[in-house]
């Protein structure tokens, strides 16, 4: 079994966040996809981010993360911030809902 550091583009934090969303493996994760297993990292309380999002697609795919360009990028985009939506921590949807009422918003 390979350690998930040894995926392009994945190093030692982010094999470190897998294993505390219970990701051990390299083939554990790639069986997973990279969806569920993002969803993983969030339920588990990591804090959502775009760009870890569309890296980890890209070390799935053993392709350099500098690919994920034009509609791919953007159809990410969409699926991440559906993920978000779900999975991310209540902390940060509250955060994200005091913006909009403010008729402000996280930049994307």
């Amino acid at each position: 079994m390979a350690a998930i550091s040894t995926l392009r583009n994945l190093g030692p934090a982010t094999e470190s966040a897998f294993l505390r969303a219970g990701i051990s493996t390299a083939e554990e994760l790639r069986a997973l996809g990279a969806d569920r297993a993002y969803a993983r990292l969030l339920d588990a309380g990591e804090r959502p981010h775009f760009i870890a999002y569309y890296v980890l697609h890209m070390a799935i795919q053993d392709r350099p993360w500098t690919d994920c360009q034009g509609e791919e990028k953007a159809g990410l985009r969409r699926r991440f911030d559906a993920l978000k939506s779900r999975h991310a921590a209540p902390a940060d949807a509250a955060i994200e809902s005091a913006l909009d009422a403010l008729g402000v918003g996280r930049r994307r």
